[in-house]
């Protein structure tokens, strides 16, 4: 069962997409876009504080508490965790599940603990990809800070020591557009048995098929090709600090055709036979 799932990147309490996951635009009430996208048939819902191993803080937990009461499908929380008692915390609030991706770069023990306290099914690893010429090499702090770890023996370490899920996003191809990079698509196909969610690039219904011609991902992470569709009907913000000039300016955004959960789903159901929850 292939898992469609809105990814909403928070920012000092506003719903944000950037390019590269960077240049990060303010986009409104990430309430608002939860609510909407799981009326609209989500499957799962990812938040994801994206400055919170930045400023060493993790500030969603109300944000999850209103989340969790009003829409009821599973949701994955991630930004800033570092230790057993953030998670607990976390889970309490609301969120069914966490991931990590700094914290297990830097602390391999903690992935075995976090996989001993909760089980292994309440944690996924996620994995932030750059393409070097040939190479593929993992990011961390929300793709700021460059490693020398090679992408899939990372992947093949989590997958040995008891990690059952991945989130995989393509820094290259974040929120432009262009679809997945299917290079990575095809060695995680290769070498990688765990389950996987595939995120970055996003924006035509072809772009799911040619993942799934290349590779059998567990779910799509989806921001842009989403967040833009929504924001043709109606914006919502909070007014809180951040960077609202894009929606000021009324541009359009390039590359993402009229998209909807629902459009997805209808695609992959005519086209690959896949069924989903019914709304």
């Amino acid at each position: 069962m292939i898992r469609i799932i809105p990814k909403l990147d928070i920012k000092n309490e506003n719903l944000v997409k950037g390019i590269h996951l960077e240049g990060l635009r303010a986009l409104g009430d990430p309430e608002y876009f939860a609510e909407h996208y799981y009326l609209n048939g989500a499957d799962e819902l990812i938040y994801h504080d994206v400055v919170a191993s930045l400023y060493d803080r993790t500030s969603t937990l109300p944000l999850i508490e209103k989340t969790s009461k009003k829409t009821f499908v599973p949701l994955i929380v991630g930004g800033g965790i570092k230790n057993l008692k953030q998670i607990e915390k976390i889970l309490k609030s609301g969120a069914d599940r966490i991931f990590i991706n700094t914290a297990a770069i830097n602390n391999n023990k903690l992935v075995k603990n976090i996989i001993k306290e909760f089980g292994a099914s309440t944690l996924v690893v996620s994995v932030e990809v750059v393409r070097n010429k040939k190479n593929y090499y993992c990011r961390k702090d929300f793709g700021r800070e460059e490693t020398d770890i090679e992408f899939i023996n990372w992947c093949k370490n989590l997958q040995d020591i008891g990690v059952v899920e991945l989130l995989v996003t393509s820094i290259d191809k974040d929120g432009t557009g262009e679809g997945f990079d299917l290079d990575i698509a095809e060695k995680l196909q290769k070498f990688i048995e765990i389950d996987y969610i595939l995120n970055g690039g996003f924006s035509k219904l072809d772009h799911f098929l040619n993942v799934l011609n290349t590779c059998k991902p567990s779910g799509f992470a989806i921001g842009s090709a989403l967040h833009y569709n929504v924001l043709k009907h109606k914006i919502n913000s909070k007014k809180f600090d951040g960077n609202f000039e894009f929606l000021k300016t009324k541009k359009k955004f390039n590359n993402f055709s009229k998209l909807s959960i629902h459009d997805i789903k209808k695609f992959l159901n005519k086209k690959k036979s896949i069924e989903f929850r019914k709304i």
